[in-house]
């Protein structure tokens, strides 16, 4: 990989795409690579029974006045996202309690991950590539770069850096879609916010939030359940699916089901500053960007590629 002249961003989430993206436009080189087979990172998901099924993030937000309003119409007008609701349901172990209204959700018809490769359209990709180490100069395993950037959680930074990473508390999440041969819950129900479960934290319809009305939900665990179950996530399923029939009234076992390990899911304590860029090695991601959310990945990367570039024009 000949990157001397380049910055190389590992990591390809919406934060790392995000950085390159930035840096591409202000006309400087730039290297995106990924271990995975396709961008997408938290944002990604799977095709399952013949549709694309969201296993990270739910949905995205936009805020006011947010340099990521733009981006984010742009998305809309083009047909990759949509608003998908402003409200969601508010339950307990025993069943649905209320509702409870917010900001506006934007879905994708063609899954989160769908917005992660538009926005690395035309970038220089590198997949199914792992670096394993960093080092100062910057270097990336070995090879001079102009600045390196590690969009990624920070236990996964600290592995290829020498010097020490502060940790946002990173707690994992086990993702289970659940597939039935016809809608079985509320025609009103989008998703629930679940509280004083043991088993759930959120419970989102994939087929309402995509559109297609499939009759598809995506289960969110809590953490110390998902960490008891990370070295045998299929063994958690039995319960999860118990837990998603009391929540939602469901009066039958799903047709299918299927189960992702996250172990690095959402930090347990954000930071507020966006990023953090020492000695040409830069650090962004949701981790970065109070409160974690997409729209906080994308602006800690975006803010990151704009100060690499200011900084490798001086």
């Amino acid at each position: 990989m000949d990157s001397a002249g380049s910055t190389v961003v590992v990591g390809g989430g919406i934060s790392g795409v995000a950085c390159a993206r930035a840096l591409a436009d202000r006309g400087l080189p730039v290297r995106l690579v990924d271990r995975g087979r396709r961008v997408g990172g938290r944002m990604g998901g799977r095709t399952l029974h013949g549709r694309p099924v969201d296993l990270g993030a739910s949905y995205l937000t936009v805020g006011e006045g947010s340099p990521f309003a733009p981006v984010v119409a742009d998305w809309v007008d083009r047909g990759l996202a949509h608003p998908w609701t402003d409200t969601f349901a508010v339950a307990g172990p025993g069943g649905i309690e209320r509702t409870t209204t917010g900001p506006v959700r934007y879905g994708t018809p063609g899954g989160l991950r769908s917005l992660v490769v538009d926005l690395a359209g035309g970038l220089d990709v590198d997949l199914e590539r792992t670096v394993t180490a960093v080092t100062p100069g910057p270097g990336v395993d070995g090879e001079a770069a102009a600045a390196v950037v590690l969009a990624m959680p920070d236990p996964q930074a600290a592995r290829l850096l020498e010097r020490g990473v502060p940790d946002a508390g990173w707690q994992p999440s086990l993702a289970v879609a659940l597939g039935w041969p016809e809608r079985r819950w509320p025609a009103d129900l989008h998703g629930a916010f679940v509280h004083d479960s043991a088993i759930l934290e959120w419970v989102a319809d994939d087929g309402d939030r995509r559109g297609d009305g499939a009759p598809v939900l995506v289960a969110h665990t809590a953490p110390a359940f998902a960490a008891a179950h990370l070295d045998g996530p299929e063994l958690a399923v039995p319960a999860v699916v118990e837990a998603v029939r009391a929540v939602l009234g469901i009066d039958t076992d799903p047709a299918w089901s299927h189960v992702h390990r996250w172990r690095f899911a959402k930090p347990a304590e954000p930071r507020e500053q966006h990023f953090d860029l020492t000695d040409g090695i830069g650090l962004c991601g949701d981790g970065w960007s109070a409160p974690s959310k997409v729209e906080g990945a994308w602006r800690s990367g975006h803010a990151l590629g704009h100060a690499l570039a200011d900084q490798l024009a001086a």
